[in-house]
């Protein structure tokens, strides 16, 4: 199965850096229907044809996804769309 690892650099604080996270995650979860929660400063997310994570580090934001079968082909727009998103609200 293909995967996305990603990380990126950010000044945030980290409180806010989550609660980006959290804002995206809500916005996931209405648009693509995932679940999702939180261990520790790690949002842990799934839905058919993907499993994920995306870590809050002081410094960074680390975005690991295992793409599902359907979802392969799709690899180059989906990690596209994850540094757009990560560029967007962590630049």
């Amino acid at each position: 199965m293909p995967t996305i690892d990603i990380r990126k650099p950010h000044q945030l604080p980290l409180a806010d850096a989550r609660a980006v996270v959290d804002q995206v995650a809500d916005k996931m979860r209405e648009k693509f229907g995932m679940d999702g929660q939180w261990q520790g400063d790690t949002f842990n997310f799934s839905r058919s044809g993907v499993t994920g994570s995306i870590a809050v580090e002081a410094e960074a934001i680390q975005v690991k996804a295992e793409l599902g079968m359907m979802l392969s082909p799709l690899k180059g727009l989906v990690e596209q769309e994850i540094r757009r998103k990560l560029d967007e609200h962590f630049a």
